[in-house]
């Protein structure tokens, strides 16, 4: 077992800060320059693209010889790895002893208290690398919610003697349901957020399936596409329930007919067109990586083989249609 390395990439910004500082620049000169590049999680540049769409990089660029120096070094070298670190919660587990099968080195351990030059074993492969040759990687989280539940729990056992057993809670607790609807999430773990708290009292949500559901389209995807009113509307009773073909109403009732797991998209695949859950995972890989290629013929089969399935062509396509949009937002329903 070892952790993941990460490779720091230098970014427009901090390319120009780096190479500013080893030409000589004030720290002041390299500021300036590199506030004019923008760099919002939305609408970020290159320091090529700068050059080219702000005016003000333009004319330093053009009109003083230092200045396209600097830019002229930040271009080549943005994008190379800077450093390395560890990554956040990524855990690689081997069969056997892990250098044997990946190259590893070791890191200064950032979590092993303040001063602490404790190393740990990290591998030398980023986390895609590591996925390309096999390794199984897993995702381990510190989550407060843990410690709140643990601590809530003693409480209750000091108070009263004993504590519930959290492996036998109902989910269908009404009480339970009673409260979320009303808006009291605070410390309820993935349901705290305002547009959480908005989402469940909005959907009345009454089961535990609603609770999955309301995870699943609290994402930015579903959220654009509006699944989120369509699932609130129809299980509200506001607005009819409606399946392109009867085969669909097993797969889709749960959540009223909107697709919003991916296995929803397999499952549909599989019945529809007659392939093995096998592909069909392929069919939802592809859509969920956004591989346009990779959709174009995978959906491309599945249209072929539920037609040949004697299924109405215009369906077919209008629902493909759906399995791309949908697909491409929807989540992972065991996760959720």
């Amino acid at each position: 077992v070892g952790q993941i390395i990460t490779f720091g990439t230098l970014k427009s910004r901090a390319a120009v800060k780096d190479v500013g500082r080893t030409l000589g620049f004030t720290p002041a000169e390299t500021d300036a320059l590199a506030k004019l590049i923008p760099n919002q999680p939305n609408f970020s540049l290159t320091v090529k693209e700068a050059i080219d769409k702000v005016p003000e990089v333009r004319k330093f660029y053009r009109e003083d010889e230092r200045y396209r120096q600097l830019l002229d070094f930040a271009i080549a070298l943005e994008g190379l790895s800077r450093h390395a670190g560890v990554h956040a919660a990524g855990v690689v587990i081997a069969p056997g002893p892990l250098d044997d099968y990946v190259p590893i080195c070791t890191q200064g351990s950032k979590g092993a208290g303040a001063g602490s030059d404790e190393a740990i074993v990290v591998t030398q492969y980023d986390m895609n690398a590591l996925e390309k040759v096999g390794m199984l990687k897993m995702d381990f989280l510190g989550l407060t919610t843990l410690t709140i539940i643990k601590d809530a729990l003693a409480s209750i056992r000091a108070r009263t003697g004993t504590a519930p057993d959290l492996d036998t809670l109902p989910l269908e607790d009404d009480a339970t349901f009673k409260m979320l609807r009303a808006g009291k999430t605070a410390g309820v773990f993935q349901f705290e957020s305002p547009l959480a708290t908005d989402l469940v009292r909005s959907m009345r949500a009454d089961r535990f399936d609603a609770l999955v559901a309301s995870s699943a389209l609290m994402r930015p995807g579903p959220l654009d596409a509006g699944m989120h009113k369509v699932y609130i509307r129809r299980k509200r009773g506001e607005e009819p329930v409606t399946y392109a073909l009867p085969e669909l109403e097993e797969i889709l009732a749960p959540t009223y007919g909107v697709i919003t797991y991916q296995e929803q998209v397999m499952r549909i695949a599989q019945r529809l067109a007659g392939i093995s859950l096998a592909e069909a995972d392929v069919l939802r890989k592809a859509v969920g990586k956004k591989d346009a290629e990779l959709i174009r013929k995978e959906i491309g089969k599945f249209v072929e083989k539920a037609i040949a399935k004697g299924y109405d062509k215009h369906i077919i396509a209008d629902l493909a249609g759906q399995i791309e949009t949908f697909g491409r937002y929807g989540f992972n329903k065991s996760h959720s």
